[in-house]
């Protein structure tokens, strides 16, 4: 999952726990809202980590060449 996926589950598990009041015999919203929230939140935090960990592994080191080029006249 992205940082997209943790953001929906945060925001279904919001909608699920402080903006619907459906009752289900056996079956609590709330409950199931605040796992989708953590769950989100916990999705969140990893891809933030694997971001951080992968963009310190793209950069390279570019070493820049500034001597002047030489060129030799042409032979005829």
């Amino acid at each position: 999952m992205t940082a997209a996926g943790g953001i929906f589950l945060l925001a279904v598990g919001a909608i699920l726990r402080y903006a619907t009041n459906i009752h289900i015999q056996g079956v609590s919203l709330r409950i199931i809202g605040l796992i989708l929230m953590i769950a989100g939140l916990a999705v969140l935090i990893i891809a933030l980590w694997q971001w951080v960990v992968w963009s310190r592994r793209s950069r390279q080191h570019v070493v820049i060449d500034d001597r002047p080029e030489v060129r030799e006249p042409p032979r005829y």
